[in-house]
């Protein structure tokens, strides 16, 4: 009942905004001079930032899911697969992401702007809602700067310029850094309503940007504040059943390991759209009929290499609807009462108690250059759920010294990512972060990584709107 009341009023004020009206930032459905004045006023100006991430974040994740070591696409997702970048036929694909993340955008910077100037609103309360505006400002422009580089940065300092040239990608960084700083100080202990985002939320995701930026130290000491915090452990399971309805299912309102995630629910067109990319009506796990867009295969050396106790390994259904015998879909996502193609329940993670330890364990061996026993339980807690063991407690699964002395801590980790974190849209960006994706993909799918492929085009509605770029010097290379 309150996942649907906090969904449903989200829906009620969801703006219908063109690509022109994202770049003017002039808000068709609220009257700025009258709308901020109370906290009712101000709470809907901030769930209008939630609607537009919601609507692009499914395809979002499936679009960098093709892109992973794992994963491939299939019918038009298939070129994101072949690492030569967006062809004619789907280079507009990436469209509705960037309109998506600008409109979130534009939604906070008006709440930013007006909610100080609200009549009859408290100081505190002001504070709450612009760190919540802040954080999904924060988290939309993490998404742009890392797919399409150096992007214009529209703040509510600007809001009126039509014609805006695009940032560093530094600055935008400093930017991001600056908002979740702010965002962590007025975010509460706890949310508000399930969906809505603590300051832990805020410390997770500036890790998670401080481990991008490359400065370690900073991402250990903030993933460990989350840790130390102990409002965080890792659900215990023993069957597919338990990760499918424990920690991803559908009317499962929270869990102990959801840091952040985006709601859904079984509400017309309110429900999550992933599930009928990538499911197949033969696994009994959606009613619907499904894309099955997106999948995996029993030959891919990852897969093969996959240790068969590890339950994670289990989350994959071999189904040959085509594409020959080792095709394999992801069970991870189940909905069998979804009500639509937008209307299954599951939630969406961006942020689970899984990412803190991992982002803890890559920093902290690399702020420290070495493994402290602390990186290494980090890792440890991760991987002893996915053998069934007690997350807490050491087990035979366990990685040990000797392990890292002949692999690389680091390779460990990113084992454990790929594994843990399949079919949720984290595996390219780690793998361009590192500057190991030409590596990865190599050795999992002999692809050749072509340079336009690593950054997305900038639409051309963009270029051709905002005077104050340059179509030939100012799209992103091969486009």
């Amino acid at each position: 009942m309150m996942k649907n009341l906090f969904i449903g009023m989200i829906a009620l004020i969801i703006l219908a905004t063109s690509c022109k009206d994202v770049l003017e930032e002039k808000p068709k459905s609220l009257a700025v001079e009258v709308f901020y004045n109370t906290p009712a006023e101000v709470e809907t100006g901030v769930n209008a930032i939630y609607s537009p991430l919601r609507t692009v974040i499914p395809e979002y994740t499936a679009t960098l899911e093709c892109m992973s070591d794992l994963s491939y696409g299939r019918g038009t997702w298939e070129p994101l697969s072949l690492y030569q970048g967006f062809n004619d036929a789907n280079i507009t694909r990436v469209i509705p992401f960037w309109n998506g993340f600008y409109t979130a955008i534009r939604n906070a910077n008006l709440v930013i702007k007006n909610a100080p100037l609200g009549t009859n609103i408290s100081k505190a309360d002001v504070d709450k809602y612009l760190g919540e505006s802040k954080f999904l400002r924060a988290l939309s422009y993490f998404q742009l700067v890392r797919n399409w580089g150096a992007v214009p940065l529209r703040t509510e300092a600007n809001m009126t310029q039509r014609d805006l040239a695009k940032s560093s990608t530094v600055e935008i960084y400093d930017f991001i850094v600056a908002d979740l700083i702010a965002a962590e100080a007025t975010l509460p202990d706890n949310p508000a309503a399930a969906g809505r985002p603590t300051k832990w939320a805020a410390k997770a995701l500036l890790a998670d940007v401080y481990l991008q930026i490359g400065k370690f130290s900073d991402a250990a000491a903030k993933s460990n504040e989350v840790i130390q915090s102990n409002k965080y452990t890792l659900v215990r399971v023993n069957s597919i059943a338990d990760i499918q309805n424990n920690i991803y299912g559908p009317t499962l309102l929270t869990s102990t390991e959801e840091v952040f995630y985006f709601k859904y629910s079984r509400l017309a067109n309110e429900g999550n759209y992933f599930l009928f990319i990538v499911n197949h009506p033969s696994t009994g796990l959606y009613n619907i009929t499904g894309a099955y867009a997106v999948y995996s295969d029993k030959t891919n050396p990852i897969y093969v290499n996959w240790n068969n106790n590890d339950l994670r390994k289990s989350l994959f259904n071999n189904v040959n609807f085509g594409l020959g015998a080792n095709t394999l879909l992801t069970a991870k996502f189940s909905d069998k009462a979804a009500i639509s193609n937008r209307g299954a329940g599951n939630d969406h993670p961006l942020y689970r108690y899984a990412d803190v330890l991992l982002i803890y364990a890559e920093a902290a061996s690399k702020a420290e250059n070495t493994v402290s026993a602390a990186a290494l339980e980090a890792l440890n807690k991760v991987r002893r759920r996915a053998y069934k063991f007690d997350p807490a407690v050491p087990s035979s699964a366990d990685y040990t010294s000797a392990d890292y002395a002949t692999i690389p801590f680091v390779d460990l980790v990113m084992k454990e990512r790929v594994y843990e974190f399949s079919f949720e849209g984290k595996r390219w960006l780690e793998l361009k972060r590192t500057g190991r994706a030409q590596e990865f993909i190599s050795a999992a799918k002999n692809k050749t990584i072509a340079t336009k492929h690593l950054l997305w085009p900038i639409p051309v509605g963009e270029l051709n709107y905002n005077e104050a770029l340059d179509p030939a010097k100012d799209q992103n290379p091969g486009y």
